[in-house]
């Protein structure tokens, strides 16, 4: 069978990779960090680091690829449109994995300038679970040192990245997830928080767990909407299916 590329960086671009593992589907996968590529099977061709579009092209004419499968994060919209374009430039077929939505609990906005715009008209404690990209948006937020608790993925580098950017040391919370409503719930104790920030990160992002945390602990929560994507794609049960197809015709 012709070799694949997936662009990771969730849950489901992992499952994808076992997927390939477990059935012999020969398959490259890109991810941002070496922590991301630490979480992949063996049998399985890694790439770490991020790519701009101009290197993707390079990858892709390189490797010669037969398909290539974006199963990067919903809110990684620039890596989306540079694995797009790349694809379109060198006809080579593109699916995207799209993560199901559900609907959002209290307030919601649609731009991390918004967000910000709502934290400075109030003085409440709030809890980050927005991940260390948007760190420092929520430096614009009145007082962010003495307001704001970060909850992060373990990472030194992160951790001196938020104290150069101002963020008190002991208001930082690092931890892997997936979390539970209870862990949320002890995270929300512990900090204090008033309001609550997320994205809507779907089922495998834990965003049911946060909604309920925040419900039990009767504080907000302030929703980051995902972008909308331009292209329709596929569920991975559907992705599934087609490299199995696939994998079918190539042994024919």
């Amino acid at each position: 069978m012709d070799r694949i590329l997936i662009f990771a960086g969730t849950t489901e671009g992992r499952e994808l990779a076992e997927f390939c593992a477990e059935k012999q589907i020969d398959a490259d996968v890109s991810t941002a960090t070496e922590y991301g590529s630490s979480l992949l099977p063996a049998g399985i061709g890694v790439l770490s680091g991020r790519l701009n579009n101009e290197e993707i092209c390079t990858l892709l004419r390189k490797k010669r690829y037969a398909a290539v499968i974006d199963a990067t994060h919903p809110y990684a919209q620039a890596a989306t449109d540079n694995i797009r374009s790349a694809c379109q430039q060198l006809a080579i077929p593109c699916w995207r994995l799209l993560r199901k939505t559900l609907p959002v609990y209290g307030e919601s906005v649609t731009a991390l300038e918004q967000m910000t715009a709502l934290l400075n008209q109030t003085d409440c404690t709030v809890l980050s679970t927005l991940g260390s990209k948007s760190v420092p948006a929520l430096t614009s937020v009145r007082n962010f040192r003495s307001r704001i608790w970060l909850r992060l993925l373990p990472s030194e580098s992160i951790r001196s990245d938020c104290v150069r950017l101002g963020f008190d040391s002991g208001k930082l919370i690092f931890a892997k997830g997936p979390f539970s409503t209870e862990q949320n719930l002890s995270h929300i104790r512990q900090s204090g928080a008033e309001i609550l920030l997320t994205k809507e990160s779907g089922t495998v992002g834990g965003y049911p767990e946060k909604a309920e945390a925040v419900k039990l602990a009767g504080i907000r929560m302030i929703t980051l909407c995902r972008p909308v994507e331009a292209d329709c794609g596929y569920d991975e049960a559907e992705i599934r299916r087609m490299l199995l197809l696939m994998k079918e015709k190539d042994l024919r």
